[in-house]
């Protein structure tokens, strides 16, 4: 049996909870004993004329209550809620709660025993078998990111009756409504959905990547788990988070030091950590973690051999092409890189693309200027970045429009166009010269400068498209017509410009020039 505490003793107080910490609906709050299977009872009225120790009460003028503290003369007023219920009020910082501060009182060295008529002296009992006291109680939304190490995929935000007592926080699946009435029958509180050991655990706010919620808390355990606990009131957050790492820091204590200095390197081993702890301490309020510069620099250094032999052991990049394990991309690769890596002047996709259409006929209506089944197109380029061996006589690639469409979409695809960006200007500025001689020898010199891929890849395009251009009359494909479907593919600036349709003009007029001139532009072999 728990011996009989009088209301005013410093046993019976209740650290500070703001009243929108409880729910609505609650009528009834948790005793401060709180047993594991969750006792509550309706506490009485607090007497005005039990005051507390250390405390003085008087009444002034104006009626009001008014307790005054021994040692340091802070001043605060009884008030009473809508429901009968009091709290005190501090005119000073406007602070409310629902206790008066706790003074330190020695404790008495003897008790009476109420049910013998003789008084027996009796040790105080210790601290370890006094009953644990309800720290904190309330409604929060929290969810769980990683279990015991594993980063779970989804973020499941529910709000949860939350306690936080005796070094253990549990969140009860309970709702706000239902917790309100779990504490009336306390039998009707479901079995708490998580329950973490704050023993060794880290408490910080949460970096924004983690949440894109408002006053969030991240914590971790022991055991490598990690929660998210939010709430939209700062005020409540701030409470809670002030009791959570009041909590951690009076358990650290009681650690050795090879595990502190080991749950230290977990939470300051990164620099994300570091940044939320240095958001924690800028925060008023925050509990600052306790460091051993000792310990932290030897845990770091045996990660950094760790690491180092680690990466010493890893494979080279080449050796992993070379085994097949990882085969560099065709569509989106730079085209220098994708030539020297196939060690040839023109990408062989490109190359294969050309001989297929000319071999199914360049007579077909609307070559290059129909579009094939965009699906199917998807599927050929998965095929080209997924397997060197690519054969373009397979059934599943019959379509020449297939083929022209894969084609395309590789010279879009490339991170710089087939004509530079850093040309673009110079070939937009010669096509609009007034001479035809001057324009057709600049446009020409142009593109003789261009690096070799580029120059080799051109020259094999546009004499593909004259060709194409030579079956007019059966694909319908004329100079125009083939300038107009590859000119902004080709030739386009690194970033929009405002007369984009005057430059797509002369983009189209730039392909059209070439194409007229190819043999002349392009020096045979």
């Amino acid at each position: 049996m728990q011996p009989g505490l009088s209301p005013g003793s410093p046993g019976d107080q209740r650290p500070p909870t703001p009243e929108t910490d409880y729910p609505e609906l609650l009528t009834s709050y948790p005793e401060e004993d709180y047993s594991p299977v969750g006792s509550f009872s309706e506490p009485g009225p607090t007497s005005p004329l039990a005051t507390p120790p250390g405390w003085s009460c008087h009444v002034d003028s104006d009626g009001q209550t008014l307790y005054t503290n021994h040692f340091t003369q802070e001043k605060w007023v009884r008030l009473e809620d809508q429901h009968g219920k009091p709290y005190f009020y501090n005119p000073e910082d406007a602070s409310v709660q629902w206790e008066l501060p706790q003074v330190p009182v020695p404790a008495p060295r003897t008790i009476r025993k109420s049910s013998q008529d003789s008084e027996t002296p009796a040790q105080a009992s210790p601290p370890e078998e006094r009953i644990k006291t309800l720290d904190k109680a309330g409604v929060l939304h929290r969810t769980k990111t990683v279990d015991k190490g594993k980063r779970l995929r989804k973020k499941h935000w529910s709000a949860s009756w939350t306690v936080l007592e005796g070094g253990v926080l549990t969140f009860f699946k309970d709702s706000k409504a239902s917790a309100a009435g779990g504490l009336r029958q306390p039998y009707k509180l479901s079995t708490p959905e998580y329950t973490v050991e704050l023993k060794g655990a880290s408490l910080a706010w949460a970096p924004k990547d983690k949440s894109s919620k408002k006053h969030v808390l991240e914590l971790r355990s022991r055991d490598g788990s990690e929660y998210l606990i939010q709430h939209d009131s700062e005020a409540i957050i701030s409470t809670w988070h002030k009791a959570i790492a009041q909590a951690i820091q009076e358990l650290s204590a009681d650690l050795p030091p090879e595990e502190e200095n080991e749950n230290s390197s977990v939470d300051f081993g990164s620099s994300e950590r570091l940044g939320s702890w240095r958001e924690d301490e800028a925060r008023p309020g925050a509990a600052a973690p306790a460091l051993y510069p000792g310990g932290l620099e030897s845990d770091l250094s045996k990660v950094r051999h760790k690491l180092r032999k680690f990466l010493l052991k890893r494979p080279t990049l080449q050796s992993l092409r070379e085994k097949g394990y990882i085969k560099d991309q065709v569509f989106g690769c730079a085209l220098a890189a994708l030539c020297e890596r196939e060690r040839s002047p023109v990408p062989r996709f490109v190359q294969q693309c050309i001989r297929a259409v000319e071999a199914r006929g360049l007579d077909i209506d609307g070559l290059y200027r129909i579009s094939g089944n965009l699906a199917t197109i998807q599927k050929l380029r998965y095929k080209v970045d997924h397997d060197e061996r690519l054969d373009l006589d397979d059934g599943r690639w019959e379509d020449v429009h297939v083929i022209t469409g894969a084609l395309k979409l590789f010279f879009r695809e490339l991170p710089e166009p087939l004509f530079p960006f850093s040309h673009f200007r110079q070939f937009i500025a010669a096509i609009k010269l007034q001479d035809q001689a001057q324009r057709s020898r600049c446009v020409r010199d142009l593109v003789r400068s261009l690096p070799a891929p580029n120059h080799d890849t051109l020259r094999l395009l546009f004499q593909h498209l004259c060709r194409v251009i030579e079956h007019g009359e059966q694909n319908r494909m004329s100079v125009q017509s083939v300038a107009i479907v590859f000119g902004p593919t080709l030739l386009r600036p690194e970033k929009e410009e405002t007369s984009m349709p005057m430059t797509m003009v002369f983009q189209n007029q730039v392909v059209e020039l070439i194409l007229q001139q190819c043999s002349d532009i392009f020096r045979p072999h």
